[in-house]
């Protein structure tokens, strides 16, 4: 989850009719990658016209609330609570949260209970909320320029609304729903689903193209920083890079290229030249994004020292949960769901620190230019990690249950957490050293 986007990006990228695409370059190169915008009506040209049934409009309920941090709530984790702000309307575990890229001033959360809320991070109040869902809100999330915000449950039904006016633009049914995305600088929308399709939606108009992958779902996916490929995961340890204009794959890594098991998380670095993806097979892969070419492989040392361990047994008891790339050195962070945060060195490909925590991990986060990597974790606690040295700077409590997702603002000065406690919550980052 990792902020894509560069806010002052400029105007003048070619449309992608006019792709190209460079041929293999020495690997270990940064691929200096466009970063303008492509125009989002040469990226939707040529998509099918398919006419989508418009879903009813349904209001939210758009009553301000201002949720004051609760101390003692009955639980396993009981204790302190950092938070400045508890945003408490939910009814059931808070799967996902997004801020709004532009300003940071606002968040949508989507959860267990069916239902998304769009709110203020200063005090918590309600804007509005994202109504109609019929079964868990997994994915949430604002487009580029704020303007739109998308909410996705399980079963496949995706909505948006326009900000401003709180009112449904657009809304579509797709398949068993695995991940969300916004383009980085356009109004499209990209989804992937349990049938193995990746969808992409021109919104709000609903223009539409599918990039079919295995008969598998898609399990994870991301749009890379050039805003013309995004590089999709899949359930049989494949991994596609796909041409979002062409709406073919570029590379394909698959059998010993690929994973052994499903994969679990992608990322890529700041200029999109290279690619991490991980598994439940407990590998991270470096790929360059150019070559379709693995650079590298990262296994946990904790795996590697028990080659007595079965390849089930060891499926079951760890895997990768999170990984990214820090924007100011060459540093890449990998999350295990046995609690241990492994910081690597890319330039040797050697283990740099490896740092434990009591349970398991569940998302990380570099903060922007700096090399401060945070974590959130089953224990429900948000730690700060100095990646250089590999020492905790420090940690944030206040969830009664485990953390589900969180999001960092641009300035890091917020972090913002959703939880099995059916709450989200809104802390102040502060740092010594900043």
């Amino acid at each position: 989850m990792e902020s894509e986007s560069e806010s002052g990006a400029a105007a003048d990228t070619p449309p992608l009719e006019t792709l190209s695409f460079h041929g293999d370059e020495e690997i270990i190169e940064v691929v200096e990658l466009d970063p303008g915008p492509p125009d989002p009506d040469d990226l939707a040209q040529e998509m099918e016209d398919v006419d989508f049934e418009e879903e009813e409009e349904e209001e939210g309920n758009e009553e301000g609330w201002v949720v004051e941090p609760q101390e003692g709530v009955v639980g396993s984790m009981e204790g302190p609570d950092d938070s400045e702000v508890t945003f408490a309307l939910h009814s059931a575990s808070v799967f996902c949260v997004s801020l709004d890229p532009k300003t940071n001033t606002l968040a949508v959360t989507g959860g267990e209970d069916d239902k998304a809320f769009v709110w203020r991070l200063s005090d918590g109040e309600l804007l509005f909320e994202c109504a109609g869902h019929k079964d868990s809100v997994t994915c949430a999330g604002f487009s580029h320029d704020s303007t739109l915000v998308a909410t996705g449950d399980m079963s496949g039904l995706l909505k948006v609304w326009q900000v401003d006016t709180k009112e449904e633009v657009w809304s579509f049914e797709a398949g068993d729903l695995e991940w969300m995305e916004w383009h980085p600088r356009a109004p499209v929308l990209l989804a992937g689903t349990a049938d193995g399709n990746t969808w992409m939606w021109k919104v709000p108009n609903g223009d539409c193209k599918t990039f079919q992958g295995p008969n598998c779902p898609a399990t994870c996916g991301r749009v890379l920083p050039d805003g013309k490929r995004a590089v999709v995961g899949y359930e049989d340890g494949t991994i596609r890079i796909w041409d979002l204009k062409q709406g073919s794959p570029i590379h394909v890594l698959k059998g010993t290229e690929g994973h052994q098991g499903p994969l679990t998380c992608v990322a890529t670095n700041q200029d999109g030249s290279l690619i991490l993806t991980g598994s439940v097979d407990c590998q991270a892969k470096l790929v360059s994004a150019t070559t379709g070419k693995v650079v590298g492989v990262f296994r946990p040392e904790t795996v590697a020292s028990q080659p007595s361990l079965g390849e089930g047994e060891e499926s079951e008891s760890n895997s990768v949960e999170s990984l990214g790339f820090c924007s100011v050195t060459p540093l890449a962070a990998i999350g295990y769901l046995d609690g241990t945060l492994a910081i690597y060195d890319l330039a040797t490909q050697t283990l740099r620190h490896q740092c434990q925590h009591q349970s398991g991990i569940v998302q990380l986060l570099w903060e922007a230019g700096t090399a401060v990597v945070y974590t959130c974790s089953l224990d429900g606690v948000v730690r700060l990690w100095d990646a250089r040295t590999g020492r905790l700077l420090t940690d944030y409590r206040g969830h009664t249950a485990e953390i589900l997702d969180f999001a960092l603002s641009k300035d890091a000065s917020l972090v913002v957490t959703t939880s099995g406690d059916h709450k989200a919550k809104v802390f102040c980052v502060q740092r010594p050293d900043r």
